[in-house]
């Protein structure tokens, strides 16, 4: 089975810019969303700016991957918890912090290539568990965790 996965600690908001963000924190997001920017058919719409530190690594289990997002974020903390509970203060369930885990098993169309869990370059990558400082950490931010899992099998 193929693997591609990726982890990100974002903060979101509607009214407060990523680049708002970037000035209240002193961080440099990796990867930014502005509302209302992104238009598909049908019509979807980012319902949050979001300012989020990513980890793309391939061949990292989550727990590595998400070891290198708070790596980042650890010296910070205290800064990025005011602002979370800023957010969620002032905009409830659209304003905020969450760590996400996105995977996506046999996914063959993107540039990434995918791994092969079981073989050398992509031993053990389908378990994974969030240790005592992940938990402090999110407890400390107010971050929800959000794990997105897409099965990318062709039903033909």
């Amino acid at each position: 089975m193929l693997l591609r996965q990726y982890v990100y600690f974002a903060l979101f908001s509607r009214r407060t810019s990523a680049a708002e963000i970037t000035a209240l924190l002193g961080i440099e997001p990796d990867e930014v969303s502005v509302r209302g920017s992104r238009f598909t058919e049908p019509a979807v719409i980012p319902v949050s700016h979001s300012w989020k530190i990513v980890c793309r690594e391939p061949g990292l289990c989550v727990d590595d991957q998400i070891t290198h997002v708070l790596d980042r974020l650890r010296p910070h903390t205290t800064r990025i918890a005011e602002l979370a509970r800023q957010l969620a203060a002032a905009e409830g369930e659209h304003g905020g912090a969450v760590l996400e885990v996105v995977r996506y098993f046999n996914d063959t169309d993107r540039e990434q290539p995918p791994l092969r869990p079981g073989t050398e370059e992509g031993s053990n990558l389908f378990g994974w568990h969030l240790n005592r400082d992940v938990l402090d950490f999110l407890t400390t931010t107010g971050a929800v965790l959000d794990v997105d899992e897409y099965d990318m099998t062709d039903p033909a």
